[in-house]
């Protein structure tokens, strides 16, 4: 258990970040949080704006009740603004927005309003401040992730294979494709700390195969090393069948079934990590409430599957899986960038 106090080497990481993201003198700077953030990261970042002579302001909502039929963990759709008139005109006023929510505003409804506003948006990861500190982003860490993103929007075809069994087919066309380095430094643009991911949301239609999850596969909704292998077989998009024997695929058939809702099923964003500092044997070394499992899905190689809400494909839902596949072989348009788990120059 780690203790919950400043650290200098934390402080240290939140102004590298801010630094990054071209934070400095009389800037207004939000602090966005809710009632259950993590305080310790709100009063880093806090501390780190004063550092660098920013003019921070703290924007805390109270975290909305749950309405969800079972635990919500990790979905990146925020619900603690809420369309407010008075955070909205806060944030617009805000170059740049520190996001401290929970479960982070990438797929919050608000976003697009904020971004169009001009508002740069850094989500802080909801880890213990250890784990930022050991990713804290690195200048070099943006040209390779370009490189992937330029790959992928110019390619037609995603083709995912592994000797456990996976054979999965995406459809590439009109795909929203997005890469993360760690910071934004642009206005109207998002990033997340820790970075190194990239991620392709694909049109309705677009999805179909099968992928098998491995025993010491991650499921991060559940923060679990799978313990025994998982066959999820996709059509149209949608997983149509869970196979497996033992808790991991009885799980996810449960929670699944428990949204009754054919949106949990979809399929949300394919890609793949691209952070070789990120490690994928973290996730043992910490309490449950210490992470978010954000560096399991950057770590170098990994095929990360998610499903849920894709709003580049009309489908909106809570019901979320973030999924890092290992040993897994991802080519596009036949070319590999990733091949048996280990990330290609």
């Amino acid at each position: 258990m780690l203790a919950d106090r400043i650290e200098a080497p934390w402080l240290d990481a939140f102004e590298t970040v801010l630094r990054l993201c071209g934070a400095g003198a009389g800037l207004p700077l939000c602090l966005l949080g809710e009632s259950q953030s993590r305080a310790l990261n709100l009063e880093l970042a806090e501390l780190a704006a004063l550092r660098l002579r920013c003019r921070p302001f703290r924007c805390i909502l109270p975290t909305p009740p749950s309405t969800a039929p079972v635990p919500v963990r990790s979905t990146g759709a925020s619900r603690a603004i809420g369309g407010h008139p008075g955070v909205m005109a806060a944030l617009a006023a805000a170059p740049l927005i520190l996001d401290l929510t929970v479960e982070g505003l990438l797929h919050a409804p608000e976003l697009p309003a904020i971004l169009k506003a001009g508002s740069r948006v850094l989500m802080v990861s909801n880890e213990h401040p250890e784990v930022l500190a050991r990713l804290v982003p690195r200048p070099e860490d943006e040209a390779p992730v370009k490189a992937a993103v330029k790959r992928a929007r110019a390619a037609r075809r995603m083709h995912v294979t592994s000797a456990a069994g996976t054979d999965l087919h995406v459809a590439m066309e009109g795909a929203a494709i997005a890469g993360v380095w760690g910071w934004t430094d642009r206005p109207g643009t998002v990033a997340h700390w820790p970075g190194g991911i990239l991620v392709a949301f694909p049109r309705a239609g677009s999805v179909e195969g099968t992928l098998v999850l491995d025993a010491g596969d991650v499921n991060l909704t559940f923060k679990r090393y799978l313990e025994r292998p998982v066959r999820l077989t996709l059509a149209d998009d949608h997983i149509v069948a869970v196979e497996g024997e033992g808790a991991d695929a009885e799980m996810m058939r449960r929670y699944l079934s428990a949204w009754d809702d054919r949106a949990a099923y979809a399929v949300s964003h394919v890609g793949w990590g691209l952070n070789p500092r990120a490690r994928y044997e973290a996730l043992a070394f910490y309490d449950r409430r210490d992470t978010n499992g954000t560096e399991l899905r950057a770590f170098a190689g990994n095929f990360l599957f998610s499903t849920g809400a894709n709003e580049f494909a009309g489908r909106f839902t809570e019901g979320h899986f973030d999924i890092p596949v290992r040993n897994c072989t991802i080519t596009l348009d036949g070319e590999a960038v990733v091949e048996e788990g280990r990330l290609l120059p």
